[in-house]
């Protein structure tokens, strides 16, 4: 059986593509480098605050299998795969950690394979799906067969939430994924803001394809959530690994872990 090639429309820049050539990668495309070089233009910190971005995705992945005992993550705005990818770093503490990765850029799709490198001990498989249609993701077979949704599950939504605006209601579509989630299970989040940026670089910046949330609008995402230390901070300061800490103006994104109320342990997925 053959499948269709993905489209992929290169005129038209995708934020996933985005990421990808400001952490220095080749997977993108003119439209997408023009998109970011602009952006980078309003905002020189911008591949800073791309890497902070992933390094505090390895650290949230690394206390969760490793103090939280998770060993499901449902991974959504997958991005490019790069170098420690959410199954790497999941895999490295737990070998038997299972992970669902969900994109919408067709893109992703063709290195989908390099997502796929599970541990033999644990299983990795790929969605194509937009989170603005959470019941897509929920009802799709591949989540289904490697996620056991009676037993908890860490939903990662790192630098993804910002590209859904008002009228898309981020706030309902994050609380339909936790809903169907066990107790003890994790949200992880990490959004970009303007608290730490001047009123220029904002207004700036607003033309864009992303909404920039304050500190008070990112905490309703975790509305009835058990927070977990330091809380809702930058994403520099959350559980740092380095004495060098960058400045939050550098990096200009919220972070936060937070837990489902339910059962103290969490227990491994089959």
């Amino acid at each position: 059986m053959t499948h269709d090639a993905p489209k992929i429309d290169t005129s038209v820049s995708h934020p996933a593509r985005r990421y990808n050539y400001w952490l220095g990668g080749k997977d993108n495309f003119a439209a997408d480098r023009g998109s970011a070089d602009a952006i980078q233009a309003r905002y020189p910190d911008i591949r800073t605050a791309a890497r902070e971005n992933r390094r505090f995705l390895q650290r949230t992945v690394r206390y969760l299998t490793g103090e939280a005992g998770i060993r499901q993550f449902l991974d959504i705005g997958t991005g490019l795969p790069t170098a420690d990818n959410t199954h790497e770093v999941a895999q490295q503490v737990a070998p038997a950690s299972r992970i669902v990765y969900v994109d919408n850029d067709p893109l992703v799709m063709t290195h989908a394979r390099a997502l796929l490198t599970s541990d033999p001990e644990g299983r990795t498989d790929y969605i194509e799906a937009d989170l603005r249609e959470p019941h897509k993701i929920l009802s799709d077979p591949k989540l289904h067969e490697v996620l056991d949704l009676e037993q908890p599950v860490a939903l990662m939504l790192v630098a993804v939430l910002h590209f859904l605006d008002d009228d898309q209601r981020p706030h309902s579509v994050v609380r339909e994924l936790l809903d169907r989630l066990a107790p003890g299970s994790y949200l992880v989040a990490s959004h970009a803001t303007g608290d730490f940026l001047d009123q220029g670089t904002r207004e700036q910046l607003n033309q864009y394809d992303f909404v920039l949330r304050s500190q008070e609008q990112f905490s309703e995402f975790f509305t009835g959530l058990e927070l977990i230390e330091p809380g809702i901070g930058p994403i520099t300061a959350w559980r740092p690994d380095s004495t060098e800490i960058v400045n939050p103006k550098e990096a200009s994104v919220y972070g936060a872990v937070a837990r489902v109320a339910g059962p103290r342990t969490a227990r491994a997925a089959r």
